[in-house]
């Protein structure tokens, strides 16, 4: 186990925000994150928290006057055998510290299908059960069946299925009345043997059988991979190039009263079916009409590729980012009529 004292995080939080933590240490085995909270007792001292993963969803406002905690727990194990050789489902038992498009990769290399759309999200699979992460039509609740976890104030381990979380759009019990509360040390997917693709998401369907002339009987989930990484390279900067937490902004989703409101005055607005009483706007196409697809503000901008990405021009501070973000919102609650929030976790 690391354990360090007046650690910079620079290189674990894809902004590229300077910033440092008071304290980090990284668990490599559930075990060592047991004893960790059993011997420190954060809650009952105080002692701020951060359970960072791979930095991709995090904005430091400023250094971090407590502990960070991050999960180097490994590993990929097969678990199917627990459902009998005849099951067409996969279970694999990921280690929270994995990388998650890692463990995409490794999926599609062995046929087993449902993660291909989340390909090249960045971050680690402790947080995808936390965010519920989601592209191209996929969540991660999809494929989630069960989240282990270690409880912070005992040092407990707890297990809870899919249902327990409260999967949501980018939501989970996790970030709402669990926020704190517990360390994700394991989570356990379902993928399938038989490929069931999704491709009624963004241009999905142009790139593959258009641009790349791929037959549709032909289709693998390899070649859904290929598609939504040369995709989401296209639009989405290198944050080693440009310092970025991806997709900045969450979609709204609006009353249907207002999304037809909103389509009588821009017929031409894209949007997503929800439900029969909800539908989801995209948030990058509200702030590109607002004008600020690559704008900048100070050393802070919006990408001039995708309007949901704020991107770091060059010694940015968090307060920078959060000055943009929070006039980017300005703008398009004036001109829409509708809050964006952010995706990202701002600290």
């Amino acid at each position: 186990m690391k354990d360090i004292r007046n650690y910079q995080l620079l290189k674990h939080n894809t902004f590229g925000i300077d910033a440092a933590c008071k304290r980090f240490v990284e668990f490599a085995t559930e075990s060592e994150l047991v004893h960790l909270l059993q011997r420190e007792r954060f809650q009952e001292t105080g002692e701020p928290l951060l359970i960072l993963g791979g930095g991709s969803n995090l904005l430091l406002t400023g250094d971090f006057e407590g502990t960070v905690l991050h999960s180097a727990i490994m590993g990929i194990e097969d678990i199917s055998a627990i459902e009998g050789p005849q099951s067409d489902s996969v279970l694999l038992r990921v280690g929270s510290g994995v990388v998650w498009d890692d463990f995409v990769a490794y999926c599609v290399a062995r046929g087993w299908n449902g993660a291909e759309n989340l390909s090249l999200i960045p971050g680690e699979v402790g947080a995808s059960a936390v965010q519920n992460i989601g592209a191209y039509g996929v969540e991660a609740k999809d494929l989630i069946e069960r989240v282990e976890a270690v409880e912070i104030a005992t040092g407990e381990r707890v297990a809870f299925d899919n249902e327990d979380c409260c999967y949501a759009y980018r939501q989970s019990r996790f970030k709402q009345d669990w926020k704190n509360r517990y360390v994700v040390t394991y989570v356990t997917y379902r993928l399938s043997r038989t490929f069931v693709p999704h491709l009624d998401y963004g241009n999905l369907r142009e790139h593959l059988f258009s641009q790349k002339q791929i037959a549709e009987e032909a289709l693998t989930a390899q070649h859904v991979r290929d598609a939504i990484i040369d995709i989401r390279r296209a639009k989405l900067p290198d944050p080693a190039e440009l310092g970025n937490g991806g997709s900045f902004f969450m979609n709204p989703i609006v009353p249907r009263a207002k999304y037809e409101e909103l389509a009588a005055q821009y017929p031409n607005m894209p949007h997503y079916e929800v439900d029969a009483e909800r539908v989801k706007i995209p948030a990058g196409w509200m702030i590109d009409q607002c004008g600020w697809k690559g704008r900048k503000l100070g050393p802070a901008g919006v990408y001039d590729k995708q309007a949901l990405v704020l991107v770091n021009l060059g010694g940015a501070k968090g307060e920078d980012i959060v000055r943009l973000c929070e006039a980017i919102r300005h703008d398009v609650k004036e001109r829409f009529g509708v809050e964006i929030r952010p995706e990202v976790n701002v600290v």
